[in-house]
């Protein structure tokens, strides 16, 4: 468990694939209960101990999760992730190389929990929900290109679900039409950067990690 940002009030980690932010119908411990436990031993806590869930990213995906230690700081960062206040930034190593190198991508999406997966569908369909995203190429190599991806919306599997339908699906994610599996069971996208004011002290956050390996070697 690789913890980016701690202060009093919140926490940052950089989630493997394969992790899972939640408790889920798996029984496999999520990063929650993990933090609880460092937090419990690191400071000494008698009883339980307070880790608040703020956002979650898919269990294959990679990347930073905000965690609140407080109350205080969970239901002000709740509110500030209704108002897209809390900015996050992609980084999605897909096949093939999209149409064109920038653009706003604009679909309805349907989910089916019973399969956990989403569905590109009609506006008119009931429960359908509007789902905007922009990307930007990063760099091009022979069979993937790297794709800086900003969510206007924050749908499940919403990333996965569009750069799919475009005809570029990430690499590693066979649910939503990739060629192959990555060795690692993941998919190449990855939680990249968040921006955000402190909830607390206001001051401003702003964090940025590392590609992944695979998109490194389309930088280099």
């Amino acid at each position: 468990m690789e913890i980016i940002y701690e202060d009093n009030h919140i926490i940052i980690v950089n989630k493997d694939c394969g992790e899972i932010v939640q408790g889920d119908k798996t029984g496999d411990t999520p990063l929650s209960e993990l933090l609880k436990k460092y937090l419990k031993e690191k400071y000494n806590k008698p009883g339980n101990v307070f880790c608040g869930v703020v956002h979650r990213i898919d269990r294959p995906v990679s990347g930073l999760v905000i965690f609140a230690k407080t109350s205080k700081a969970l239901e002000r960062l709740n509110r500030m992730l209704r108002e897209g206040e809390i900015h996050k930034t992609y980084w999605a190593l897909v096949e093939g190389k999209p149409a064109k190198d920038k653009d706003t991508l604009e679909n309805y999406l349907v989910s089916n929990g019973r399969i956990n997966k989403t569905f590109i569908a009609d506006p008119t369909y009931k429960d359908a929900k509007k789902s905007v995203l922009n990307y930007k190429t990063i760099a091009n190599g022979e069979r993937y290109t790297l794709l800086e991806v900003n969510l206007l919306t924050g749908r499940k599997h919403q990333i996965r679900a569009q750069l799919s339908n475009m005809g570029n699906p990430i690499k590693g994610d066979l649910k939503y039409g990739a060629r192959r599996s990555n060795r690692d069971s993941g998919i190449s996208l990855q939680a990249h950067k968040i921006e955000f004011i402190h909830p607390v002290s206001k001051t401003p956050i702003c964090i940025e990690i590392p590609p992944t390996p695979d998109a490194e070697m389309l930088l280099k």
